[in-house]
């Protein structure tokens, strides 16, 4: 049975203001002002310990408190990680029919693991996915293969769609030698062009039409 592995934040979902406020909270605690949204986002796709790194080298704070501050914004974001998230329109329509056309799906994500299921769980989509391997659920990050791979042994398939938003999904799919579908209203810095795809949609409504013609009318 074809499976379609999803990207979570930027992709499925727009986290980035839940992201800014968990920063901007722990920024407030260490007596620094906010940073803005456009900001954050662009921090955001390496996991939170690189978002943090990439905070602390913009502000030029001391990064032997990286650790710290991690704990301290992973705490923040965890008591409220889904307060302002939304999903991108038609994701959920567009999920149901994939399953309905057989598919089944998976996430592979940066973010931590337990956050993630608690934002599916409080997006009510948890449901619908067999596998979620987040950003410590190994030993090595996206754009390194072995996460995607993760999902593609724990679900014992090789047959796979990667939908993704950023570079990094991109460099992820190319490494691992799966079909990526670029989701172009995510999180991404480099223009659609720059980066390799076998497929780009901006609608989600459009996807069950991309994963047929990856796997065939029938998904088989």
């Amino acid at each position: 049975m074809p499976v379609v592995i999803f990207d979570l934040d930027g992709t499925l979902i727009d986290s980035a203001p839940d992201i800014q406020a968990a920063v901007n909270q722990m920024l407030a605690e260490e007596g620094q002002g906010p940073l803005d949204l456009p900001t954050v986002t662009g921090f955001i796709g390496n996991g939170l310990p690189k978002l943090v790194e990439r905070v602390i080298d913009h502000l030029g704070l001391d990064m032997a408190q990286h650790a710290r501050l991690t704990a301290d914004t992973l705490a923040i974001y965890n008591s409220a990680s889904a307060a302002q998230t939304r999903l991108y329109p038609q994701v959920r329509e567009t999920l149901d029919t994939l399953r309905a056309e057989g598919h089944r799906l998976g996430i592979c994500t940066n973010k931590p693991h337990g956050p993630a299921l608690h934002v599916l769980l409080q997006l009510d989509l948890a449901d619908l996915f067999d596998v979620v391997v987040g950003g410590d659920s190994t030993e090595r990050k996206k754009p390194d293969p072995l996460p995607l791979q993760r999902v593609m042994d724990e679900m014992k398939t090789g047959q796979v769609l990667y939908v993704g938003d950023s570079e990094i999904d991109a460099e992820t799919a190319v490494r691992a030698g799966v079909p990526f579908a670029l989701f172009t209203e995510g999180y991404r810095k480099q223009p659609v062009s720059d980066m390799p795809h076998d497929h780009a949609f901006d609608d989600f409504a459009d996807l069950p039409r991309i994963a047929r013609a990856v796997f065939g009318p029938s998904g088989s």
